[in-house]
């Protein structure tokens, strides 16, 4: 049952700055409200009020609203006009699809002298013969019944043949408050065998034992194991009476009075219920970010356009996050990890592996003021060893070589050749006197060579002249 609290007035009254105490128009439409209650104490100023599409089943506690000009109790299960004589200046009273079938409670209304408008559409008064005549000769202060204008010539037609029409409407008033009768008896017996029914579904109301404590070894597991197979017949059947019960709630034709509107009511609001334990029950599973065994995800719950580029000049990961434009940066959490950066946009995760380690205490996150866009700015770690492609070199052109060792000759040309700097494993001459000047001329630095046999000794080098070795090419 909901009541009317001071919050739920207050909450709607922005527009006076939160005061009720000086509220002249309150709207408590669709709140499912059951009892008027507490208004007519906090907001003794009040003008309009609306009420409409709750389940208020009688009009009291508004007396003491002396400057209530329009009251509208549309879509309720009001079935008798009654405690609004206090209400003195009520201009206009709207009783739309309600239940009101004691016609002759509009009479009521007649201290209501400011009563202008009168709605009471929907209602099964207004199915009675003579109701219009009988509502224009009982209220003559109204000008708007239903929506339509009285005229001075049926104001006149009403009031001849009052009392015929006033002892129609009452025979037609104890027939309909038989009926009603009837409904309320047979809505009573209908909410018993509910209660009644729900209780022979409780587990256990057949009167048979799923536990024996005298059956023990196999004995106990066969009864075990009949026990789950009978749960989980139950379990479906009662899936299956629950869909056939919600079939025939909403195929049953069924009278249009107060109670079957609160049963539907009541159904809906067990029904949502029902659905919320469902979800309380089954919380959502959280997304893995990281797995046991180290391994990082990927992972976009805000489903955002990034880009992930490397600016190899600056030797830096940039990765730039669509956030959304207008989205303020303090709901965005920024944390770089060495291998990985993850971003949390309104609680959602948004987490990628980078292709390379970077620094996160020298990383920078700035908002792009063009495009809104997130870009993070990441360093790679110093002494990073980076992977470029292999450019191809021409084949050097093949020379003889009278003395080569076995690893020479297990080397691939193709591959990359390095220079020995150990004087011990290397084989080549020292050619540094190659050239050396003759003291009796000077006609440039290249001057004529003497070319004398080896010694029988071995290579050796002489400060007189140039010793001939045949591995060497001749200069051009």
């Amino acid at each position: 049952m909901v009541y009317i609290t001071e919050e739920m007035v207050r909450g709607r009254a922005e527009h006076n700055e939160c005061e009720i105490f000086s509220l002249e128009e309150v709207s408590l439409h669709q709140q499912d409200i059951e009892r008027i209650e507490h208004i007519g104490r906090w907001c003794r100023d009040l003008k309009i009020l609306y009420l409409q599409n709750n389940l208020i089943p009688r009009i009291e506690n508004l007396g003491r609203l002396k400057k209530l000009e329009y009251l509208n109790l549309a879509l309720n299960n009001i079935e008798f006009i009654e405690n609004l004589e206090g209400c003195e200046s009520l201009q206009k009273l709207d009783l739309t699809v309600n239940f009101v079938g004691r016609l002759s409670s509009v009479e009521s209304l007649q201290c209501n002298v400011h009563l202008a408008e009168l709605f009471l559409v929907g209602n099964p008064c207004t199915e009675f013969e003579g109701y219009r005549q009988y509502v224009v000769a009982s209220l003559p202060q109204l000008k708007f019944l239903d929506g339509t204008q009285i005229s001075r010539s049926e104001r006149i037609r009403a009031s001849q043949g009052l009392e015929e029409v006033k002892r129609r409407v009452r025979e037609q008033e104890r027939e309909y408050l038989k009926t009603r009768a009837r409904e309320k008896e047979e809505a009573r017996r209908k909410a018993a065998g509910e209660e009644k029914g729900n209780e022979e579904r409780r587990p256990g109301s057949d009167g048979r034992w799923y536990t024996d404590i005298n059956n023990t070894g196999p004995a106990l597991e066969e009864n075990k194991e009949n026990q789950e197979a009978e749960e989980n017949i139950q379990k479906v059947n009662s899936d299956l009476d629950e869909e056939q019960r919600e079939r025939e709630f909403w195929h049953t034709p069924c009278s249009f009075t107060p109670e079957s509107r609160l049963e539907a009511h009541r159904h809906l609001e067990e029904k949502k219920r029902a659905k919320e334990k469902e979800k309380e029950k089954k919380p959502k599973a959280p997304r893995t970010l990281i797995t046991a065994d180290g391994r990082v995800m990927n992972v976009n719950e805000p489903k955002l356009d990034f880009s992930l580029t490397e600016d190899e000049e600056n030797n830096v990961i940039v990765l730039d996050l669509g956030v959304y434009r207008h989205m303020d940066t303090s709901l965005m959490d920024v944390d770089i990890q060495p291998t990985y950066a993850r971003v949390s946009v309104k609680g959602k995760i948004f987490q990628i592996v980078l292709p390379a380690e970077v620094k996160p205490d020298s990383s920078t996150a700035q908002r792009s003021q063009t495009t809104g866009h997130l870009v993070l700015s990441m360093p790679r770690v110093e002494g990073e060893i980076k992977v470029t492609k292999a450019v191809t070199r021409p084949p050097r052109k093949s020379q003889t070589r009278n003395s080569s060792s076995p690893e020479d000759n297990k080397r691939d040309n193709s591959a990359p050749q390095r220079l020995e700097v150990d004087p011990s494993k290397s084989t080549a001459f020292d050619l540094a006197n190659i050239v050396t000047k003759h003291p009796s001329t000077r006609q440039g630095p290249l001057e004529t060579f003497r070319t004398d046999p080896p010694p029988t000794t071995g290579p050796s080098s002489s400060s007189e002249g140039f010793v001939d070795n045949s591995d060497v090419p001749p200069l051009i």
